[in-house]
């Protein structure tokens, strides 16, 4: 069986989060999509559901992390090239989202990081597997 992901994550404004996620390039899969929710298509395997918070919060009983103040995960995305990084940063720098550390250069592996409308943390990593370090 083919494993996919679904990273559920709570919203204020569903209209306003699902035109930052378009400007980053990814489309919504419409037969998952209506006033309460929005299925971002990062990958054929990879889907972020954008959740307005009160429909969120009828999947939890813990209190819903407001994560402009408080961190509750880092999402990370791989890229084919540092080119790519700079590429989908900028993208989510320009449709409203901020940088909340500087880049990082490994050598072997390059990152950056970007928080969306709601404060989600994002990396996006790039790795050249010919340039890691040896044991």
């Amino acid at each position: 069986m083919r494993h996919q992901i679904f990273v559920n994550l709570p919203v204020r404004d569903l209209d306003a989060s699902k035109a930052f996620f378009r400007a980053l390039g990814y489309a919504s899969n419409p037969q998952f999509t209506d006033e309460n929710a929005a299925c971002v298509v990062i990958s054929d395997s990879i889907y972020v559901m954008l959740l307005v918070e009160p429909f969120f919060q009828g999947f939890t009983r813990k209190a819903i992390c407001d994560s402009r103040t408080h961190t509750e995960m880092i999402l990370c995305l791989s890229a084919e090239s540092r080119a790519a990084v700079d590429s989908m940063v900028d993208k989510a720098l320009a449709a409203g989202g901020s940088e909340p550390m500087e880049a990082k250069d490994y050598g072997f592996m390059y990152q950056r990081s970007f928080q969306d409308l709601d404060g989600h943390l994002w990396e996006v990593v790039h790795m050249d597997e010919g340039k890691m370090p040896g044991d």
